[in-house]
């Protein structure tokens, strides 16, 4: 198949710094999905200059959107031909009970190419946000109840390992097509893994947010560097476990007096920890994701940040 662009001779045409600005992918990522990958086809004047057209600018887009569902730019082309809306069901409760024990299930099979297509597959079909609140998010904490009686430490750091390099590629790339408000997001000290961490910047990401992850807890003496090095605008904790009475009745409150930006919690320590946290200097988001991470925009603004 050639790979050379037709469009009507009256079709406006934009070189690719135009191009870069308008979609935020930065002139050599667009070049790269050109050469190595053949995912888009620009026109090239009499010089070698490119030039797009509109619907090369809309392919850009959509190409995007794979990469922000995390869905590797190798695997992009397959996906590109299919149509571009995906009517979305709406389930029953019987329905998406099936669904969680099916993706418990190849989770604790160590499954990883089942895993791959389930989670590629519900970011596809549902919104994210219901796809973290009806699936991801119950099966994590049906697993981590589990694993509470019964550690089983190879299926937790499997799943933290595929979750890490799905997200990861997912921040990559939303965190240079966007111009949001950075969000620090750190991992409280007695969560034994950044599952939570990873659906918190899951979320936070496709809500057009640049994460910048530690999925492993920074000392909370060492979050005002870290805010002003990264230029933070706001520093969002999560965990799924109580945490100490020490930290939350004293550390975390004394951290968030000497920041300049807001520090959230959000994640099952917010459920857990709600009466101890309500008349602190801490903002409490919630455990339902996909709620807390809509409540950062009013904070943002109320902080002067939007």
């Amino acid at each position: 198949m050639s790979l050379k662009a037709t469009h009507p001779p009256d079709t406006p045409l934009y070189p690719i710094r135009e191009v870069s600005r308008l979609t935020g992918v930065n002139s050599v990522t667009l070049r790269a999905w050109e050469r190595r990958y053949g995912l888009i086809r620009p026109q090239r004047t009499p010089k070698g200059h490119r030039l797009y057209a509109q619907d090369d600018i809309t392919r850009i887009e959509r190409i995007l959107q794979w990469l922000n569902r995390g869905v590797p730019v190798s695997q992009v082309a397959d996906l590109l031909d299919q149509p571009e809306t995906i009517e979305t069901p709406s389930p029953d409760a019987g329905d998406w009970s099936s669904q969680r024990q099916q993706l418990q299930a190849i989770i604790e099979a160590l499954d990883l190419p089942k895993l791959e297509a389930f989670y590629h597959q519900s970011l596809a079909i549902y919104p994210l946000s219901i796809a973290i609140n009806e699936l991801w998010q119950p099966v994590i904490l049906s697993l981590e109840a589990k694993w509470a009686l019964q550690t089983d430490h190879l299926v937790r750091r499997t799943l933290e390992s595929f979750l890490r390099s799905q997200v990861g590629i997912r921040l990559h790339y939303a965190n240079q097509a966007t111009r949001g408000p950075l969000i620090l997001l750190n991992a409280m000290p007695d969560d034994p893994g950044p599952l939570w961490v990873l659906m918190s910047a899951l979320m936070a990401s496709e809500q057009g947010y640049r994460v910048q992850m530690l999925d492993h807890s920074l000392p909370l003496e060492d979050l005002p560097q870290a805010v002003a090095r990264l230029h933070s605008s706001m520093v969002l904790l999560s965990s799924g476990q109580r945490e100490s009475d020490r930290y939350i009745h004293q550390a975390l409150p004394k951290a968030a007096e000497s920041l300049n930006v807001p520090i959230g919690v959000c994640g099952e320590v917010a459920r857990l920890r709600e009466a101890d946290l309500l008349d602190s200097p801490v903002h409490l988001l919630g455990d339902d994701l996909p709620q807390a991470i809509a409540r950062l925009r009013p904070l943002l603004r109320e902080s002067g940040v939007l």
